[in-house]
């Protein structure tokens, strides 16, 4: 399979937002590796045994129980240890893992802004395939500048599956997709935009990026918890306009 490019990406801290408790909170992170690229159709075709029609474009049409699939088939790949095992929709991470994982929703963020405060690191049309490009499906991987970290198309291009649950009181198992797509105009793609869906959800826009990062703690770690997660599934509140439940 082709190398997957991974960055570095040294610790720091990022400012959260949730919008329908109205909270912000700041998550320390510990030093992780994420790649370069979004997965490309490539990659996704050797991990799975297909031919790729258009091996360099941003792979998409991936549910969040596919990617956690990829994940693992990159680790078997490259002989490292699992970072998920699953029965059906139910799925653990092993956060002292070595093996390609999702980030979790606090280091893609973080990774995304590179150290920008602004909702772009840099003008769209420089970073970002969009809707104002006029394009009709994901466009090749790099074409278009990185950020201070070297990432590409962390904006626009294809969104991004993250480990974080959406809104469980609200979404239940819903799962967080960040950065925004091809399709997608300025107001949605943005570093701290949020949206998500079902694990067997798939989008032509919506696709992953590995990454890689053990941790000490059986059930939290980078800003995501479980136990904070079976919390936020149990609370009620403040819904914003527009903001539609699932159930």
């Amino acid at each position: 399979m082709r190398d997957i490019d991974l960055a570095r990406i040294p610790a720091g801290s990022v400012t959260l937002h949730d919008a329908r408790r109205r909270r912000r909170w700041t998550v320390e992170l510990e030093p992780f590796e994420i790649g370069v690229y979004p997965v490309t159709q490539e990659q996704v075709a050797e991990l799975i045994g297909e031919t790729a029609q258009h091996p360099r474009r941003a792979a998409g049409d991936i549910s969040f129980v596919r990617a956690i699939r990829l994940c693992n088939a990159a680790s078997d790949w490259e002989g490292l240890d699992r970072a998920y095992t699953y029965d059906g929709d139910e799925i653990t991470w092993h956060v002292d893992a070595d093996g390609y994982r999702l980030p979790t929703e606090a280091e893609w963020e973080y990774a995304c802004r590179a150290g920008s405060a602004r909702p772009h690191y840099g003008p769209l049309s420089d970073i970002a395939w969009t809707a104002a490009d006029g394009v009709r499906s994901p466009q090749d991987v790099g074409g278009r500048h990185p950020n201070l970290f070297g990432l590409f198309d962390t904006l626009g291009n294809v969104w991004e599956w993250c480990w974080d649950f959406l809104d469980p009181a609200r979404y239940d198992d819903y799962r967080v997709f960040r950065g925004g797509g091809f399709a997608d105009d300025a107001w949605s793609v943005r570093a701290s935009t949020r949206r998500g869906g079902a694990p067997r959800m798939r989008h032509e826009d919506v696709g992953l990026r590995f990454a890689r990062g053990g941790f000490d703690q059986a059930d939290a770690a980078q800003g995501w918890s479980a136990a904070v997660d079976l919390e936020r599934a149990t609370q009620t509140g403040f819904t914003p306009t527009g903001w539609t439940p699932r159930r």
